[in-house]
């Protein structure tokens, strides 16, 4: 397993959502939700990049959290996208499972880090 197996699926998550947010503006016309979900989709990697230069353990923690929160939300608006048909079963199906995989990847480095 790579050691920066957090860093890359938040990366290509970003990808993901960015694709979307493309698909979502161009296909959809959509861009209030769009927007939602680009910000917080995106912004789950940049905190985890943050997080790797954290001034401390508890701003490394502070900083993974704030990932978790940012993942939580992008979870939220891919929902919402999926059950105001913006996307079908299979994109969302796709796309959500790896949203679930970086919030528990992200809960249980958080767990870890303040048990060590």
């Amino acid at each position: 397993m790579s050691k920066h197996i957090v860093r890359d699926k938040s990366f290509s998550f970003a990808l993901r959502i960015i694709k979307l947010y493309k698909y979502l503006v161009e296909e959809k016309r959509e861009y209030v939700l769009s927007k939602q979900v680009l910000r917080s989709g995106t912004a789950v990697g940049a905190m985890i990049r943050e997080a790797e230069q954290g001034e401390s353990k508890a701003d490394f923690i502070h900083k993974l959290a704030i990932a978790l929160k940012e993942a939580k939300e992008a979870e939220y608006w891919l929902d919402f996208l999926f059950h105001s048909e913006y996307i079908e079963q299979k994109s969302y199906a796709s796309i959500h499972t790896d949203v679930e995989e970086l919030i528990k990847l992200l809960t249980s480095i958080i767990k870890t880090s303040k048990q060590s």
